[in-house]
């Protein structure tokens, strides 16, 4: 079964519950009209539908293979990635400066989800150049600038992010790689990077390495690690590409899932040293790191939404054929389609309802990014970074988290044929593990939810969001249907449940943290399913104003947002008693008792 982007729902979030009009009247976003986003929406489908699905399957059964240093990918994926950026798809987001369109994350965002949703492995290339280009228009020099972005904006180099080491992981402090001072503004690198995601490949003529490494004398810890780009040809005066660098790839992993992305293991500096710029200044390379990570993790985020929507389509698809049973109210004598059967019903709309709450809470947030670098006053801009910044791990963490249960569910609803390899329905599965893991576990990201963005700001951000849903209760429950009011008393008590978590969280972070973190996935996995809710109780209120348009569409609308919240949010007042009771019950045992 190949992948059709759901354009009407993409749409529908856009528009109606992350205010793409209002956007496209900031300065610099002008023409991103609700008519122009969706022309660019009907190409990347095209795109997408037609030349990257169709490698999904190809790229589990014939993946990136490594030979004496030389990575070959796929077969059509070369050709697939040269179409990818003479379309001008890695420049969606980026500046017009350097070659790029300028437009917004929220046009960017749904684009992204499509490539995804197509071809998870071969969509990490892209995501990685991303995070690249956002370092270097951050961090970078002006001649950084020049020699990369254009080249990486076009598609005709790509990027990557050059972090972990064997004996490091996600500890950042213990990063070992050196980089020695070379007197003329060059450094040489020396050292070891793992996991490194196209670290090495065929498709582009150059790869630009964002490099962690520690300079002479730097401070022990996290404060002393520098930012480098090492390419892998050094680039000439002119633009040209020069003589290789001394990076080589040893060895690629073999993997659970996505893998057609070759994920490299390379090795800096065996004959003599890498040559490396610095990005910035030295000893801030972790700050500027997090800005590829930051862009990353809501990358990685939207990667959870976009396989799940994959293994949901071909639930569907195979539901609607596969014939099995009488139904149990007796409505037929003969075997019916399973997509009449109650249970099959339960978890495709525990399928759709956890892919619709978070791409709409996604898109809500790539929004709130759009204002916070666009709206004329500073005091707005502030204000809708904030709540970007607290939104960025909720969707990385809790969109990757429900993937595995949505796709877990794809393979359900196939019975015995999804464990079968050649139903598909078993790789959706495998590559979506990976995404709770890389760019930050879920606990990473729980962590910076509850130190960063709660207690820093006293849960400042975390209740102006209570109080808007409040709002939207109010409303809900103005309306005189039975599935309005059943939402709202439902949102509710989430909202309730999520306030006196914050409360507990800025009560004890400093004087009982051991309690705090024994909850922060929980409180992570709270706030995603309470603001889900909220984006389901507003797109109710706009699905019902709109009803006579087009009734299938949006009467679908509002019985997933119903199924939503008696089956999803209705979770939260059990995750509230975990998180502010169960602390004793989880450091109960002594590390020697397990």
């Amino acid at each position: 079964m190949t992948y059709r982007a759901p354009l009407k729902d993409m749409l529908f979030a856009m528009n109606e519950l992350a205010g793409l009009a209002q956007l496209s009247q900031l300065p610099g976003y002008e023409d991103a009209t609700p008519d122009t986003a969706q022309a660019i929406l009907e190409e990347a489908a095209r795109f997408n539908e037609e030349v990257v699905a169709p490698l999904n399957r190809a790229g589990d059964i014939d993946p990136s293979s490594w030979k004496d240093g030389v990575v070959t990918t796929t077969p059509g994926f070369k050709d697939a990635f040269r179409q990818f950026g003479e379309g001008g798809w890695q420049g969606v987001l980026h500046p017009a400066d350097f070659g790029g369109q300028g437009l917004p994350k929220l046009v960017a965002t749904p684009c992204n989800e499509m490539l995804n949703a197509a071809n998870l492995s071969f969509a990490l290339c892209p995501l990685l150049t991303d995070g690249a280009i956002e370092a270097l228009l951050t961090a970078g020099t002006d001649a950084q600038k020049q020699a990369y972005l254009p080249k990486l904006i076009s598609g005709e180099w790509t990027g990557t992010m050059n972090l972990t080491e064997p004996q490091a992981g996600s500890d950042l402090a213990a990063v070992r790689t050196r980089a020695e001072p070379q007197g003329d503004g060059t450094f040489k690198i020396f050292g070891t990077k793992i996991f490194i995601t196209y670290g090495e490949h065929d498709m582009a003529k150059n790869i630009v390495h964002l490099v962690l490494a520690r300079t002479p004398n730097a401070p022990e810890g996290v404060k002393g690690i520098s930012l480098f780009t090492v390419p892998k040809y050094l680039v000439n005066a002119d633009g040209s590409l020069g003589e290789r660098n001394d990076v080589q790839c040893v060895s690629i992993e073999h993997k659970l899932g996505i893998k057609a992305s070759p994920t490299a293991v390379l090795q800096f500096g065996d004959h003599g040293g890498a040559i490396g710029t610095l990005v910035g200044e030295e000893n801030r390379g972790l700050e500027y790191m997090f800005i590829m990570m930051n862009s990353a993790r809501f990358s990685v985020g939207m990667q959870g939404i976009a396989v799940s929507e994959r293994a949901y389509q071909q639930a569907v698809a195979y539901a609607k054929d596969r014939v099995q049973s009488r139904p149990v109210d007796g409505s037929a004598r003969e075997a019916v389609t399973i997509i009449h059967h109650p249970d099959v019903k339960r978890m495709l709309m525990t399928m759709r309802g956890l892919i619709e709450g978070a791409r709409a809470v996604a898109y809500f947030a790539a929004a709130a990014s759009d204002v916070a670098h666009q709206h004329p006053d500073e005091a707005v801009r502030k204000q809708n970074m904030a709540l970007y910044e607290f939104l960025v791990p909720i969707v990385k963490g809790w969109s990757t988290e429900l993937s595995i249960d949505v796709t877990s569910l794809g393979v359900q609803v196939h019975g015995g044929m999804g464990f079968i390899e050649e139903t598909g329905a078993a790789q959706h599965y495998r590559d979506a593990r990976i995404l709770p893991i890389y760019e930050g576990t879920t606990a990473i990201q729980a962590n910076d939810l509850v130190g960063r963005k709660t207690v820093r700001d006293g849960g400042a951000v975390a209740r102006n969001l209570c109080a808007q849903i409040a709002e939207t209760e109010a409303a809900l429950a103005l309306h005189g249907g039975v599935a309005f009011k059943a939402v709202s008393a439902q949102l509710k008590q989430g909202r309730e449940a999520l306030e006196a978590v914050v409360q507990f969280v800025v009560d004890n972070a400093k004087s009982n943290p051991n309690a705090v973190f024994a909850g922060s996935v929980p409180y992570l996995k709270l706030c995603g399913i309470v603001f889900s809710g909220w984006q389901f109780g507003r797109a109710m209120l706009a699905a019902d104003a709109k009803r006579s348009e087009d009734p299938a569409f949006y009467e679908a609308k509002i019985a997933t947002a119903h199924f939503f919240g008696e089956h999803i949010l209705s979770q939260a007042s059990s995750l509230r008693a975990g998180i502010v009771a169960g602390a004793d019950a989880v450091n109960a045992l002594g590390a020697e008792q397990f």
